[in-house]
């Protein structure tokens, strides 16, 4: 009896151990895949609430602190995600209407509502794992989920006659074509750069030869 005691504690404690590995493994290792959702990123998840509930989102948005939503820094707006909580396996779809986080080794920002869902309000920040249910990253300029792509805007016309034009006034320029809902915009943009800070330099460089511009974060 008592060595069959002995051999119910080794098994347990090596369950306990492989438990144990397997948790730093799933984090670690290549993301898994269900039959229809595609895992795309694991890693740190941390939430924000009262200090810009009401303030403006990076999509243009209103924050709703209550709401099921969330900031990433690459995903197109609009993307849909679900969140796996790994620490406790709760998860929670949402919608990406802003960016961040940009604390180190954090991959998503919550809002204070889908937080709480997977119950981690408390704890501050959980290991998650993104699944991609609605999204179109294959056809997008996202390249690396973590480093966000910058240009700098120099102009914005619907008439592309006219965005042309300032094309060619200004070396290394070039059009893209934006659909918003019922409108046709031709943007003029100048360099990609995946350093804000170059990106900047060279905003500067330009309001200095008299081309206003401002830096913005390429969506997709």
């Amino acid at each position: 009896m008592r060595s069959l005691q002995i051999t119910v504690i080794i098994v347990l404690g090596a369950f306990v151990l492989t438990g144990c590995g397997m948790s730093k493994e799933t984090l670690d290792s290549d993301y898994t895949s269900t039959e229809n959702t595609r895992a795309i990123e694991n890693g740190i998840s941390s939430w924000y609430g009262p200090n810009f509930h009401g303030k403006l989102t990076a999509n243009g948005e209103i924050y709703d602190m209550n709401g099921i939503t969330a900031a990433h820094r690459t995903l197109p707006f609009g993307t849909i995600l679900l969140v796996e909580n790994l620490d406790n396996g709760k998860t929670i779809q949402v919608r990406i209407n802003d960016r961040g986080p940009y604390a180190k080794n954090r991959i998503i920002d919550l809002s204070k509502g889908a937080a709480e869902k997977i119950e981690m309000i408390g704890p501050g920040t959980a290991r998650v794992r993104l699944y991609l249910l609605e999204g179109d990253l294959e056809n997008s300029r996202v390249t690396d989920l973590k480093v966000p792509t910058y240009t700098v805007q120099l102009g914005s016309y619907k008439d592309i006659q006219q965005a042309e034009l300032q094309v060619q006034q200004i070396d290394g320029t070039r059009i893209e074509t934006i659909e918003a809902k019922d409108n046709t915009f031709y943007r003029v943009y100048y360099g990609t750069y995946t350093d804000p800070e170059e990106a900047r330099h060279q905003m500067q460089r330009l309001n200095d030869m008299g081309f206003a511009g401002f830096v913005k974060q390429i969506e997709n």
